[in-house]
């Protein structure tokens, strides 16, 4: 893609989103994008390769949050894989601070070369399994914001973002459009964990017919030491 089409297309999705992008933040990404096709060649980061299908899929698709998040929040997004949705999340949003976790090291050496090739402040990459990260006393239920897209079933993100959240604090959970189901066998994991379910929204990706769901989890109570369980257990037995 030429790179006037590329600052054409992700201007005019931004727009449908009453989104608005400077110079800066369009050639960030820009750039966002070569290095995700250039590391891509070397280890698995992401199936979709299409420079517009990257633009839709990857940044609008973690764009999609920012209305959600207040200003000078501290958030933690599990399983980032190539950085989505926390490095656009940074690219929009200078204000907030953001940790992003991954279990494979390759994938947190190229979230590195990110943040210094866009330079990126406030954001920092950590190799971490996400059973592990929320027993570190360190992280644990100190976040104003969990998120995660596309990483589990509910009932098992649940027990990987809520230890990391405080109280009054929120997980947002990026999910696909059919969600009834997964939510309600999650219900009792979250109440369990020490949340509550505030509100789903589901709606289209701009120009596209393409659904999204998020579901929006609030953090009424601490969430007891037992959780999360040892690494593994909660995606072979989650939480009934």
């Amino acid at each position: 893609m030429l790179r006037e089409n590329f600052d054409k297309k992700i201007q005019e999705y931004a727009h449908e989103m009453k989104i608005s992008l400077t110079n800066q933040q369009i050639n960030q990404f820009y750039n966002y994008m070569k290095l995700l096709l250039e590391w891509n060649e070397k280890i698995n980061l992401t199936a979709i390769t299409d420079p517009e299908e990257i633009i839709l899929k990857h940044f609008i698709d973690s764009m999609t949050l920012l209305p959600y998040i207040e200003k000078n929040k501290k958030v933690v997004d599990v399983g980032t894989g190539a950085g989505f949705p926390g490095i656009p999340l940074k690219i929009m949003r200078e204000d907030i601070e953001i940790i992003m976790i991954d279990s494979l090291n390759k994938r947190i050496h190229f979230l590195e070369e990110v943040i210094t090739q866009l330079g990126l402040i406030k954001i920092n990459a950590i190799h971490s399994r996400a059973e592990e990260f929320a027993r570190n006393k360190i992280y644990r239920e100190q976040f104003d914001i969990a998120t995660s897209r596309a990483v589990a079933n509910l009932s098992t993100l649940s027990e990987y973002l809520i230890p990391l959240v405080k109280i009054g604090g929120s997980c947002i959970c990026m999910k696909s459009a059919k969600i009834e189901q997964e939510l309600k066998k999650a219900e009792n994991a979250i109440l369990q964990l020490g949340g509550k379910v505030e509100k789903v929204e589901t709606f289209l990706l701009p120009k596209s017919d393409i659904e999204r769901s998020i579901v929006f989890i609030k953090k009424e109570k601490s969430t007891p030491m037992k959780y999360p369980r040892k690494a593994g257990i909660p995606v072979k037995n989650p939480i009934n």
